[in-house]
């Protein structure tokens, strides 16, 4: 019998075989290392959108779509996010394990003292027209980094990776309200460090200086809470965006700009206000029933954003968590907004409906985002920039893995060639 670690590949075109080594983690499948198939066999494996392959090993994050199981460092996200704060999760993230408190006491002061800007940056803001997407200033920002703090930075040294792992998670809320409050023709806000870290992002997004901020308290709970949510989720588009561009020996502040980019994109972090942006389209609660008509129709393109996971299958456990936070923050703060009207009508009418019940559509975690940063007052376009600011102790945390891990390679994927077979070159006229 053959080992049952070992899969045996054979190419009967040309006998040439291949055996195969299985890898086991903690949890999941097995994966087929495949580092010797392109020797034994002359062929390489062909995976689009790489949805069967592992690119790394990480002990940072998992997923069971499946279930519906979401660990951090195997901590259950629902776990966490009852009992935990984001800064606490972040230093989990980056270290391993919880802090005990003198830990944790000594990270949240060194990220409170790492919030400020160079102040140059603010002429860096006045570069960008007063309409420019926040996104673009947010990654613009972020590399700009890299030229503050490069001549200091080896990013072989574990010390300076973890500054600059603090640097970076203090930073993020300070640049994004900064991007903000540029958008809007407002003065850029210095971060107060004796207010805890959602209170004081919120400062710096909506103080003014004619006047203290009253916030309720249910808003910096409620975006802390999403700040866990978001903070990571395994080798996503932007995760694996970082993880290759730190595989060249970029520096962090520049791998996690590559982050932010593919961040952006509303397959990934801008779903949320596409979410929004569909909710605009319907206009009114009386419309939601033609939606849910429209969205039922194979002939019809229309889709409802916000609905369904490709990685959940049955449901988001982050949805489970964020949608009672939803309802309260909704119920709490009073607004009155007919966009707000409609997501309720729209969440009421998929979760009855037999089509969405048994495809399993349960509105996901974007859609309850969205309608928690509206009704928190945050705009739509600053809705991916919000997600960035969570998605950097994620991406910064696997950025420092990889470089700790032995043996670590350069990222360089292969392809399927489908041009031209070799060829001469033609000359103009005969052309």
């Amino acid at each position: 019998m053959s080992d049952p670690k070992i899969v045996k590949l054979v190419d009967e075109s040309t006998s040439r075989s291949s055996e195969l080594p299985l890898v086991s983690g903690t949890l999941g499948p097995a994966c087929i290392d495949i580092a010797t198939l392109y020797k034994d066999t002359g062929h390489f494996t062909y995976d689009p959108g790489f949805g069967s392959t592992a690119s790394t090993k990480s002990a940072i994050t998992y997923i069971d779509g499946d279930k519906g199981v979401l660990l951090y460092r195997g901590y259950p996200i629902e776990q966490l996010a009852e009992k935990s704060s984001f800064l606490e999760v972040a230093y989990l993230l980056l270290n391993g394990e919880l802090p005990k408190a003198d830990e944790f006491a000594a990270f949240e002061h060194d990220v409170s003292h790492h919030t400020m800007l160079h102040e140059s940056l603010k002429n860096f803001f006045q570069g960008f027209h007063h309409d420019a997407h926040p996104m673009a200033m947010l990654a613009a920002a972020v590399a700009s980094l890299s030229a503050f703090y490069h001549d200091d930075l080896n990013v072989d040294d574990p010390a300076d990776r973890k500054l600059a792992a603090i640097r970076l998670i203090a930073k993020m809320p300070t640049i994004a309200a900064a991007c903000y409050r540029y958008s809007i023709g407002w003065p850029s806000r210095y971060p107060r460090n004796n207010l805890e870290y959602v209170d004081r992002f919120l400062h710096m997004m909506f103080e003014v200086p004619s006047e203290p901020l009253q916030m309720n308290p249910v808003a910096a709970k409620a975006l802390d809470l999403l700040f866990i949510l978001h903070a990571d989720h395994e080798q996503n588009a932007s995760t694996s965006t970082v993880r290759l561009v730190g595989s060249t020996g970029a520096n962090p502040y520049a791998s996690i700009a590559a982050g932010i980019t593919a961040l952006w994109g509303p397959a990934h972090g801008g779903a949320n206000e596409a979410v929004l942006k569909q909710l605009e389209e319907i206009g009114s609660p009386d419309n939601v029933e033609s939606a849910i008509l429209r969205a039922k129709d194979k002939n019809d393109s229309f889709r409802l954003m916000g609905f369904g996971h490709r990685v959940y299958k049955n449901f988001d456990p982050r949805a489970k968590i964020i949608r009672e936070m939803c309802h309260k923050v909704l119920a709490e703060l009073g607004v009155k907004d007919p966009l707000l009207d409609v997501a309720m009508k729209l969440e009421e009418a998929a979760l009855k409906d037999e089509y969405f019940i048994e495809r399993k559509l349960y509105p996901n975690v974007d859609f309850y985002s969205g309608i928690i940063y509206k009704a928190l007052g945050i705009p739509t376009e600053m809705f991916t920039v919000m997600f960035a600011i969570a998605r950097t102790a994620g991406w910064i945390a696997h950025w420092i893995e990889q470089h700790e891990t032995p043996g670590s390679r350069i990222g360089r994927p292969r392809q399927v060639y489908t041009g031209a077979d070799v060829r001469d070159f033609v000359p103009t006229t005969k052309r």
